[in-house]
């Protein structure tokens, strides 16, 4: 007869161990209740609409939920149950639950919004005392019925017209001109950074997209950045809002890096048509020209990647004052500007592919 192998004998144990277990008819009523109860959280609905649908306590279905997060279903049916010391009890996940589903990490002396695994194990850590890596408290998220998703974004209104013209009449003849005067093309925008940003990702009720209330309880830096097809990036931190002056002390330093004559595609913001700008492009005598997006389309500017894929990695990070979020901003921001091939990665995209070819 063949040796059994280790799988062999680990499926005959768990036969062996399913075996002593076996239920009498009310006590599988009873398991399969339980499963009902884990699947039901684990599938996103409230712990709340569970206990009332099933007739039992919330806290009855935390313990299940307890239960199933250690042993898996086997430790959901009626007997003996052993294993290691539970680090994470029914009481610590009914607090969590409730902290995640009714408010936010400001109201527990974060700086920022977003319920992200950092803050949750900073936030257990803190609280209970518990040391949890960020995968075990990934797993407790998701028992509780939680999935990691982006807020809501609202759009704009757009006027296809305009879009249309842009890109067969506005930008095509921006292009020869380039050609003509040997111009480098840029992509300008501007951005406050806060830290409160939602470009990052939160926890909350899986097919329930969580929506973030504003607060004036914030941080932020301002930058504006400029990106070329080549993968050129520049940016530049300023004080205060965004004015024609400040505009054109950008395009200064623009036009001097470059060494050359640039052309600047802008969004509609009154500042890019401001008097110092206009004033400024017939100083420098066609060697500055700034164009402008159609309104509402800021999926057309490659510039608008630069600010995604920043607040996606600044959201990730979990910084407990302004200062270590400045640092970790203009951490980023150097290594997108030193990562040519990324920038040239942000005139890929459907909305921006236009302007690849751009010289």
């Amino acid at each position: 007869m063949a040796k059994k192998n280790g799988n062999d004998k680990s499926k005959s144990k768990s036969r062996v161990k399913n075996k002593r277990r076996v239920l009498s008819p009310a006590q599988q009523v009873r398991f399969e209740k339980r499963c009902t109860a884990v699947d039901a959280v684990s599938a996103g609905h409230t712990v709340e609409a569970v206990a009332k649908v099933l007739n039992v306590s919330t806290r009855v279905i935390f313990l299940w939920l307890e239960r199933y997060r250690h042993g898996g279903y086997d430790a959901l049916r009626e007997g003996d149950r052993s294993g290691r010391k539970r680090k994470v009890n029914a009481e610590v996940m009914r607090w969590l639950y409730d902290a995640i589903s009714r408010h936010d990490p400001r109201q527990y002396q974060f700086p920022f919004c977003l319920w992200t695994l950092a803050v949750v194990r900073t936030l257990l850590k803190r609280k209970f005392g518990i040391d949890l890596s960020k995968s075990g408290v990934s797993r407790l998220l998701g028992h509780l019925g939680f999935s990691s998703q982006r807020p809501i974004y609202r759009s704009y209104k757009r006027d296809p017209k305009k879009m249309k013209a842009y890109l067969q009449k506005t930008f095509p003849g921006l292009q020869e001109q380039a050609r003509r005067i040997g111009a480098v093309i840029y992509f300008v925008d501007e951005s406050a950074v806060r830290s409160d940003s939602h470009r990052g990702a939160t926890w909350g009720f899986k097919g329930q997209t969580p929506e973030v209330e504003d607060s004036g309880d914030r941080f932020s830096l301002n930058l504006i950045s400029a990106v070329s097809p080549r993968g050129d990036m520049k940016f530049q931190c300023f004080e205060g809002r965004m004015n024609g002056p400040r505009f054109v002390e950008f395009l200064k330093k623009l036009h001097a890096d470059t060494g050359g004559p640039i052309i600047v595609i802008a969004d509609n913001a009154s500042y890019h048509r401001s008097g110092p700008v206009k004033s400024y492009m017939e100083q420098s005598e066609g060697q500055v020209v700034v164009e402008h997006l159609p309104a509402y389309y800021p999926d057309l500017n490659p510039d608008e990647q630069v600010w995604n894929h920043a607040k996606r990695r600044l959201g990730k990070l979990f910084l407990a004052n302004k200062y270590e979020f400045k640092a970790a901003l203009f951490s980023i921001m150097i290594s997108i500007q030193r990562t040519r091939e990324l920038v040239r990665s942000f005139f890929r995209l459907p909305g921006t592919r236009y302007a690849a070819e751009a010289c």
